[in-house]
């Protein structure tokens, strides 16, 4: 069940917020300019789906969020506890960071969470199946997907280089464990 979850950035153990209704999450995240939203998909795929055939099957849906956005590409990012660099891609992506282009992620499969940065604020967004969330470029951010990540999204993007992040330095993450 997606959630969200606001604390004081100074009060990790100090919660302001903390709402399991979708239309409650997307009102609270609108506020620092994240759109959140969830897809009912007719999709079905095996858990073992390539990438292609990902990609393919939601082609029709990156299309329209592609127009809308004015992104220029799409990829799969899928990552198992068994993934050989599982381990590295949780500590890079735990760092927090901003980007230069909005990070659209659309979870296919599995959960994770999405912790914004700003106004003062920690935004714990608890994304799962069928969530779609848009982090505007400049919001610093991290993800947790936990100790044994296991998800599959698909990722938009505006640049053609993909996914770069631009850290703060920040440890506030490590303030903020969410997983």
């Amino acid at each position: 069940m997606s959630r969200l979850r606001i604390y004081g950035a100074n009060a990790p153990g100090s919660m302001v917020f903390d709402s399991t209704d979708p239309k409650e999450v997307a009102e609270e995240l609108n506020k620092i300019n994240v759109g959140f939203e969830r897809w009912k998909s007719p999709v079905d795929l095996a858990a073992d789906a390539p990438a292609e055939t990902i990609l393919n099957a939601y082609r029709p849906y990156l299309d329209i969020l592609m127009g809308e956005t004015g992104a220029g590409s799409a990829d799969v990012i899928k990552l198992t506890p068994e993934h050989p660099q599982a381990t590295a891609m949780r500590e890079k992506f735990l760092s927090e960071h901003t980007h230069s282009e909005p990070e659209i992620r659309f979870f296919v499969s599995g959960s994770g969470h999405f912790v914004m940065h700003a106004d003062g604020h920690v935004y714990d967004a608890f994304c799962e199946q069928g969530d779609l969330i848009h982090v505007p470029a400049g919001i610093k951010h991290w993800f947790d997907a936990g100790p044994k990540p296991n998800f599959t999204a698909l990722r938009v993007f505006t640049d053609s280089s993909g996914w770069v992040a631009h850290f703060t330095g920040d440890d506030i993450s490590s303030r903020f464990p969410v997983a």
